[in-house]
């Protein structure tokens, strides 16, 4: 007699990827799944600039204000290649050396390759006072569509790639900034060599034709995976429900205003 599998079980066996849903990359109790990373120091054990508290993880939690702090991140000790990264942030008090007289900065950089000194090779979704949603490139390659006049992102813009090791930056301006005072929402969509940035649910950004620099071959190759990376870059701020969603290279794409 043959055995008939349950309709409901086959769906979930052949569940694709993108239906999976988020998972989360932050347990809210401590730091289990990344690594903190300190200035040109590499990765340390002991340190007091990421505090997990209350279910959030407290960017420069105790420091003085105006005092000089290093830059620092933590680092996701997986990789990455495909997927939707979301993350709410609040902007803390304290600003510290050697950014006391500029607005409060931070970010999401993915696709992290090479040295690990601050900052390393990778994109980045800038999370910046007035500036969330800025593409920077960081001794890397990519491309973007950008508006002819203003110069900022725009869907139908003129592509134009930018980036290279030397200099190691390169940047291209968001839409339009959707911050809003408290919480703000930041999604990464990711795929591979390609991805898009959404700000409180809102398209600001995209970087296309992402690459790294093969020394071995001496050529820019596809930089479609890598660890994800969060900054602390001299502001105290709070990070919180950090999640993940891999999805499958054919996943819906995620749309303006989502």
């Amino acid at each position: 007699m043959k055995h008939l599998i349950p309709l409901a079980t086959l769906c979930l066996v052949l569940l694709p990827a993108a239906w999976a849903g988020p998972k989360p990359l932050f347990n809210g109790q401590d730091l289990s799944g990344w690594k903190v990373a300190v200035g040109d120091q590499g990765f340390v054990k002991a340190q007091d600039i990421f505090a997990v508290r209350d279910g959030l993880i407290h960017v420069y939690p105790t420091q003085e204000h105006g005092s000089k702090q290093p830059y620092a991140g933590i680092v996701t000790e997986q990789e990455f290649s495909h997927y939707r990264f979301s993350l709410e942030y609040k902007w803390g008090r304290n600003k510290f050396q050697p950014r006391l007289e500029m607005v409060r900065d931070a970010g999401i950089l993915f696709h992290v390759h090479g040295s690990l000194a601050m900052w390393p090779n990778s994109v980045e979704c800038q999370i910046q006072e007035g500036d969330t949603g800025d593409l920077w490139i960081i001794g890397s390659q990519a491309g973007s569509t950008v508006q002819n006049v203003i110069r900022n992102y725009a869907p139908r813009g003129t592509l134009e790639t930018r980036g290279g090791l030397l200099p190691r930056f390169a940047r291209f301006h968001r839409a339009y900034s959707w911050e809003t005072p408290g919480w703000n929402t930041v999604v990464v969509e990711v795929r591979g060599d390609h991805a898009r940035f959404f700000v409180n649910g809102q398209l600001v950004n995209e970087a296309r034709n992402m690459k790294r620099w093969d020394d071995t071959q001496k050529q820019w190759v596809p930089l479609d995976r890598g660890p994800i990376l969060l900054q602390a870059e001299g502001a105290e701020l709070f990070y919180r429900n950090i999640r993940i969603e891999e999805l499958s290279p054919d996943a819906p794409r995620e749309s303006p205003g989502n």
